[in-house]
């Protein structure tokens, strides 16, 4: 029985290679949320972990993972054999840029893709809507039924609520300069895709975990998160982080 690192209420932090962690859970979750090595620097923790998407693929069916489109053409065999399925993608737009090529535009951004495995009716899909300060524009349309491009409306015409639904591109300011892991994405990034993927009360699982960003967004819209981290010096950082980053410990 493997015994976590930390272990609250609301997250389990394990230390360990996810590939080996995850058959020693036995565990499925609602959903993924996993932002790998992209293993496109020099840098000797950049390694793109081969494997991962078929352990993930056997504990849950519904993933948001971070990468760049290089990344995702690039690895599209390992996705598709591990049975996962594209269905759409959004866009972290940062506040600074990263990288060092002088040959290429200034890349302020990063891409989060949604796959799915088994029959997309199945899986649980809600996109999160968001406060708007912003009237409506256009004109309210009346329709018989509803389709998937309008997201489950049914007939009746537009009600202004005051919200809008998330919009594919979200913007953060990146977390440089209070970041504990180099590659940490801010909490307001991770809100959404958790929401969208996870229902309240279910349970999201970050593999390749870091700072435990996932736990934290998961925490603070009433989801659980189970996180694994290879790294033991990144564990103990992230644990601590857990341990004081509100009162109930997430």
């Amino acid at each position: 029985m493997i015994e976590p690192y930390y272990a609250s209420a609301l997250v389990e932090l394990y230390l360990g290679d996810c590939r080996e962690v995850l058959p020693a859970l036995g565990r499925t979750f609602d959903a993924t949320v996993c932002d790998p090595p992209y293993g496109s620097t020099p840098l000797a923790w950049d390694r793109w972990p081969t494997g991962w998407t078929q352990a993930v693929a056997e504990t849950t069916s519904s993933m948001w993972c971070f990468g760049s489109l290089r990344v995702f053409m690039v690895r599209t065999d390992e996705f598709a054999q591990a049975g996962w399925r594209l269905s759409h993608d959004s866009v972290w737009e940062k506040n600074t840029g990263s990288g060092f090529q002088t040959d290429r535009l200034r890349c302020v951004h990063e891409q989060m893709a949604h796959f799915y495995r088994g029959r997309w009716d199945e899986i649980y899909h809600k996109v999160p809507r968001v406060p708007s300060q912003q009237p409506h524009q256009g004109r309210a349309v009346r329709q018989r039924g509803s389709s998937l491009h309008t997201n489950g409306i049914t007939s009746g015409g537009w009600v202004e609520d005051g919200t809008r639904m998330q919009r594919s591109v979200i913007y953060a300011p990146s977390m440089r300069g209070r970041a504990i892991h180099p590659t940490e994405k801010p909490v307001p990034v991770l809100t959404p895709l958790i929401e969208y993927a996870v229902a309240s009360g279910g349970v999201v699982l970050d593999p390749m975990a870091g700072s435990c960003s996932t736990a934290v967004a998961a925490g603070l819209i009433g989801r659980r998160a189970v996180c694994i981290e290879a790294d033991e010096a990144m564990c103990e950082r992230a644990a601590q982080r857990l341990g004081s980053v509100c009162a109930t410990d997430v």
